[in-house]
């Protein structure tokens, strides 16, 4: 049984989400971002860069375990390990990856951004209402739907014609465009694409996990833990 040390984000959602389309039999280990639980010693030793999420497979390669930190690389093993969601063939292999990477080098922090200036940190105290940033990531966030709304206006999901760790690694985070003060009216394709991924039940397992547990981190001491004020 795979450990899954989580938290309900869009980072965390990628690998709920995956287990949940693979069948994979999981155990949940909550960290508690906005309690510090990533700066625990124990949690370094999975993940050096304290974040969530990673996983420990008891049967890893040689069936030996190991442990697995940043969510592209557990989404790229688990695909592996599963025969599942990374296509048929070795052009099909480098669609996902070029997506993936899209998603984790791109659209990802860039979304991220735009949360932080637009919803957290103006409320942080003091308030820091930074109109540059705002702007920035907003316009950067636009742009990189726009590319993803014209990719699939080609092909069904990210990387062709084929559901894919990319589609699964992206969902998360477009899920959440209105917080990113996105609009779909231009985007057809990107909404047929969320509207499709979110019927999904292992989709809506994934984001259903300890789904009670997520905030707003308006929090004083969270956003002291957080974002290190």
């Amino acid at each position: 049984m795979i450990e899954l040390y989580y938290w309900p984000t869009p980072n965390g959602w990628k690998i709920s989400i995956a287990l949940e389309e693979m069948g994979l039999d999981y155990e949940t280990h909550l960290i508690d971002i906005g309690a510090g639980d990533q700066y625990k010693p124990e949690f370094l030793k999975i993940s050096p860069n304290n974040r969530m999420p990673a996983i420990i497979d008891p049967d890893g390669p040689d069936g030996a375990p190991i442990s697995i930190f940043e969510s592209g690389a557990i989404l790229q093993y688990l695909a592996r390990k599963t025969g599942q969601f990374y296509g048929a063939n070795e052009r099909q292999h480098i669609a996902v990856d070029e997506w993936l990477f899209w998603q984790v080098g791109g659209l990802g922090p860039m979304a991220g951004q735009a949360h932080h200036f637009l919803k957290y940190a103006p409320n942080l105290e003091p308030p820091q209402d930074l109109p540059y940033a705002k702007d920035r990531y907003r316009a950067e966030t636009g742009r990189l739907y726009r590319v993803m709304d014209r990719r699939l206006a080609e092909n069904r999901y990210l990387a062709g014609d084929f559901y894919s760790i990319a589609d699964m690694a992206t969902w998360g985070w477009a899920s959440l465009w209105e917080g990113q003060q996105q609009t779909l009216d231009d985007k057809p394709h990107l909404k047929r694409w969320l509207d499709e991924l979110s019927a999904r039940p292992a989709v809506q397992a994934g984001r259903a996990l300890a789904a009670e547990n997520r905030g707003d981190n308006s929090n004083r001491d969270a956003q002291k833990v957080l974002f290190k004020r």
